[in-house]
């Protein structure tokens, strides 16, 4: 499975932003899908993941309630849409694949895109 992420830019707080992960490959449908972000100098952690057929899902803490993680098979998409955007929320933002089911551990990942830059200015 190959992954590209896309959709990071410059926005003030308090914004939106629509983070986008491409895949390719076979039976997408067979991996679950994390997005991971690492701010400058932090360790990567976890934001969303959803299963391989899109009906489970999980948030961290940190952006529950301000972001919804879907995924289109048909498209070999998954997108992240985060609202209520914060200075905190500013990192490089990684999508991730994973055979069958999600974890929060960016350990247990397979495939990795090459990341998306998000800066959330105050």
């Amino acid at each position: 499975v190959q992954l590209q992420a896309s959709g990071g830019g410059l926005v003030q707080a308090g914004g939106s932003l629509r983070l986008s992960c491409a895949a390719s490959g076979r039976a997408f449908s067979n991996y679950a899908v994390g997005w991971f972000r690492q701010a400058p100098g932090e360790e990567r952690e976890f934001v969303a993941a959803i299963s391989g057929s899109g009906g489970s899902t999980s948030y961290a803490d940190s952006v529950k309630g301000r972001s919804t993680i879907s995924r289109d098979n048909a498209k070999y998409t998954v997108s992240l849409q985060m609202s209520s955007l914060k200075p905190e929320d500013t990192a490089v933002y990684y999508c991730a694949a994973r055979f069958l089911s999600y974890t929060a551990n960016p350990r247990q990942y397979d495939y990795w895109g090459q990341g998306t830059l998000v800066t959330v200015s105050s």
